[in-house]
């Protein structure tokens, strides 16, 4: 089977002001369909930028990208890749309904393609059936990154990039989206590549986490995640959790 995402060599360098900046440097990784990876690593680190290369908004400087068997702008073009944010970036004067809608709007359906889900099936899917015409100000902050998450998946990508969805919400409600992003990713069978700061999200939602090393941005471990499925809370406060959880803060110090 062809991988969702295939990074060879990698490095990305930005012009700063005052000099040259590697961003990345000789990235190599591969992510099979269907599968869910936590991208984790100090501030600094690369870890949106290797967002942003998938996505087609960076270039690499050298290496290669590769997703879904293809260069990246023919997935993008092809409207196969979804990007959630760490803010949700409602339109203001836009109801929930109309939001989900707004990638059909901006960019149109392609031709003979026909979304998977409706934007009422994906507002269900999120648990928002019934908030359809509420506007932005009305949610919680929780509430509107499910609508961006709903927004996403509307035209049925088959990888969802996802940029610290969660990093400004509180505990609570983290942990209660942790649950629902990974009950639809297993009714999707999207592929999911995660990014957090978190090391007990990233344990609890990965099948494996890309420990990343900053200054320049590289490769420091892929961690393989040895949690039963479908995963509880509950397995946080397991000593398997707390094992998991004590290696990757390990490999973290020496990033």
């Amino acid at each position: 089977m062809t991988p969702a995402i295939d990074l060879r060599g990698v490095s990305v360098r930005f012009m700063s002001d005052r000099a040259e900046v590697t961003a990345l440097e000789d990235v190599s990784f591969t992510l099979e369909a269907g599968s869910f990876l936590s991208l984790l690593g100090p501030s600094g680190c690369g870890k949106s930028t290797l967002l942003r290369l998938v996505a087609d908004i960076v270039a690499p400087s050298a290496g290669t990208v590769r997703v879904l068997g293809h260069a990246p702008d023919i997935a993008r073009r092809q409207r196969e890749i979804g990007f959630v944010f760490q803010d949700a970036s409602l339109l203001p004067w836009c109801n929930v309904i109309d939001n989900v809608r707004l990638p059909l709007q901006v960019g149109g359906q392609l031709r003979g393609v026909k979304p998977r889900h409706s934007a009422e099936e994906l507002l269900a899917l999120v648990g928002l059936a019934g908030w359809e015409k509420a506007l932005p100000h009305e949610l919680s902050g929780g509430m509107r990154q499910r609508v961006s998450i709903a927004r996403a998946l509307l035209v049925g990508p088959k990888i969802l990039l996802m940029d610290e969805p969660f990093g400004a919400l509180d505990e609570i409600t983290r942990d209660r989206l942790n649950d629902e992003l990974l009950r639809v990713w297993r009714e999707t069978q999207t592929t999911i590549l995660f990014v957090t700061h978190s090391i007990h999200e990233a344990a609890y939602l990965g099948q494996k986490v890309l420990m990343l090393a900053a200054r320049p941005g590289r490769v420091r471990e892929l961690v393989t995640i040895d949690l039963p499925e479908p995963r509880a809370l509950a397995v946080r406060d397991t000593q398997a959790f707390g094992a998991i959880a004590a290696r990757l803060r390990a490999v973290l110090e020496t990033c």
